[in-house]
């Protein structure tokens, strides 16, 4: 599960590798549950040939029936095997309310060394993550619409690192890091083909650098 990523700070390196223009302001580099990042998703009601929008949204899927926004604690992750069913993001997911949330790196805790130490994931590459969520639109009391996202995750137990992480006896997830080919295949599909697109897309290679000095780790 991820609850820490880092954001694409630079505004150009953002157009490159998502072709949108990222949100003016708001959005945070470094992020956690409830912080303001942005998401890129198709623009409702327009053409076809429209291009994508990034918006900024709180970090945690808030569902138009919350309250308030503290249900961001818990949502900041949606399981595929529960997506559809459970209350806080079933209404996103029969919408197809999809979108890609650009990220430098996502952060999860390795205990290797019989504790936990934050481990820095990013794309092998070096090019920036698309990683595949939903998003949804809010009303406050006052009726000012927030919008929120969250990352969808699959079970990590057979993948090559990001099974290494997380607390022993603990079980294995990760999000789902999109190859750049699958983007616009992600944000048209309808609700039928969402699971398959999850669990079918190629890994995208992936690599992990520890917060104490050490070489990186490529899988």
């Amino acid at each position: 599960m991820c609850s820490h990523y880092q954001g694409i700070k630079e505004n150009e390196r953002y157009r490159t590798f998502f072709g949108s223009e990222p949100p003016l302001a708001g959005a945070k580099v470094d992020l956690w549950p409830g912080y303001l990042g942005s998401f890129i998703r198709r623009q409702e009601g327009a053409p076809n040939e429209a291009p994508n929008e990034a918006l900024c949204g709180l970090f945690g899927l808030v569902p138009p029936w919350s309250p308030d926004t503290r249900i961001t604690r818990l949502t900041y992750n949606a399981r595929s095997e529960t997506v559809a069913s459970k209350p806080s993001f079933r209404d996103a997911w029969r919408k197809a309310q999809h979108c890609i949330i650009p990220a430098e790196a996502i952060f999860e805790p390795d205990w290797r060394s019989g504790k936990p130490i934050p481990a820095h994931i990013s794309r092998a590459d070096g090019e920036p993550m698309g990683i595949a969520g939903l998003w949804s639109l809010w009303k406050s009391p006052q009726g000012e619409p927030v919008y929120s996202f969250t990352m969808l995750t699959v079970s990590a137990s057979h993948h090559p690192l990001m099974r290494l992480f997380h607390k022993p006896g603990e079980e294995k997830r990760r999000v789902v890091v999109l190859p750049p080919d699958r983007y616009d295949d992600w944000l048209t599909a309808v609700p039928e083909q969402s699971l398959a697109l999850l669990h079918h897309c190629r890994d995208v290679p992936l690599q992990a650098q520890l917060a104490i000095p050490t070489h990186p780790s490529l899988f």
